[in-house]
């Protein structure tokens, strides 16, 4: 499999010389290389310092039927990573006074369980109570299926609340469907015009879009589990399903240029940055403080499928990173650990199971 190892693209992080930094990617490069070698993963990862790519690699095949190679264009269905996307819809829509925090679902969807309590903030910060719909006892029956708006709402009146708005914090898709059907309804526009004008078109993102049925033959990787020492594809849900919840498509690249310009305040204003930035229990609006040496980070994960992403930004040493798999038989979060600790130099342990063919340890 061809190496997408690009020294010259190398930059200075964090104050350090370049020779480490190299030394550092090399480390990285190696341990894609036990991933992929073993057959235990296949994806795509974009490392970029101060808005700038550094690193960038992509193992496996984006279509293994026709042995198609993942390469740095390759897209990727990114799951819950919309969710930020989405929040940044909200915050701009609040910013021209369009939408309000505490503007209630009432005004919008009646019908829902609490909605004269629940407000936009509940359901960006979580906190709506709504019962997350796609653990609903049926999900699957219908999940591969198109779903009208009205047959997602009725799920929603059905499946009730599991406590009251501002109780708590707990996570759940019903939230980010509720707040992209509020956005097409101010706006007029389909959910997918509205973040192609806001956020795609301005930031000049060549390969993220909302999801349709996937397409190899323009690049789209196809997702895989494995099952007895094989990979096999998996079914597709219909993206009219996750909607502002899960609907985007993308590459490492792309999302990381996303988080750096939303960080450097180039999306939304620095008052509704640190309205976002808010976290209780590390959940705030559509970002998530993320534990982390003790270090300042923000980010989001998600899944789809077999599709697995997450894309992190570290404010103050102005890191971007943001890997996409469509095929893992290893705990991807572990994984990434692993990569940011080797990239910041920070001491690492490799699992057992990458133990056999790794290079010296710091």
């Amino acid at each position: 499999m061809k190496n997408i190892f690009i020294p010259l693209l190398f930059l200075a992080m964090g104050g350090l010389a370049n020779a480490q930094n190299i030394q550092r990617l090399e480390k990285v490069d190696s341990l894609f290389n036990i991933l992929e070698n073993n057959e235990m993963a296949m994806g795509s990862i974009s490392i970029f310092s101060k808005g700038k790519e550094v690193y960038q690699r992509s193992i496996g095949y984006s279509e293994l039927e026709n042995a198609s190679e993942a390469d740095a264009a390759t897209i990727y269905r990114i799951g819950s990573i919309t969710k930020t996307f989405t929040a940044v819809v909200i915050m701009q829509l609040i910013e021209e006074d369009r939408l309000k925090p505490d503007t209630f679902l009432q005004q919008f969807f009646p019908q829902i369980p609490n909605s004269d309590k629940i407000t936009i903030n509940h359901l960006l910060r979580h906190q709506s109570g709504l019962f997350n719909v796609t653990d609903d006892e049926d999900f699957r029956s219908w999940m591969l299926k198109p779903q009208s708006r009205e047959a997602m709402l009725n799920r929603f009146v059905k499946n009730g609340i599991l406590f009251e708005p501002a109780e708590k914090a707990q996570y759940s898709n019903t939230n980010y469907l509720l707040l992209s059907y509020i956005a097409e309804d101010v706006e007029d526009k389909t959910f997918a015009e509205i973040v192609e004008e806001r956020i795609i078109k301005k930031l000049d993102l060549k390969n993220t879009f909302y999801g349709g049925k996937i397409n190899p033959e323009n690049n789209e990787a196809r997702s895989y589990v494995k099952s007895e020492d094989a990979w096999q594809v998996t079914p597709e849900t219909d993206m009219s399903v996750p909607m502002g919840a899960g609907g985007l498509v993308s590459t490492p690249k792309d999302l990381n240029i996303f988080f750096y310009h939303l960080f450097e305040g180039n999306l939304v204003s620095e008052i509704s940055l640190e309205a976002m930035k808010n976290t209780e229990n590390g959940i705030g609006s559509g970002i998530m403080k993320l534990p982390f040496n003790n270090m300042e980070v923000y980010g989001h994960g998600g899944g789809i499928d077999g599709f697995s992403s997450i894309a992190v930004h570290f404010p103050g040493q102005k890191l971007t990173a943001a890997y996409t798999a469509n095929a893992s038989d290893y705990p991807m979060q572990n994984l990434f650990q692993v990569i940011i600790k080797i990239v910041l130099g920070f001491e690492y342990e490799l699992p057992e199971s990458l133990l056999a063919d790794s290079t010296p340890q710091n």
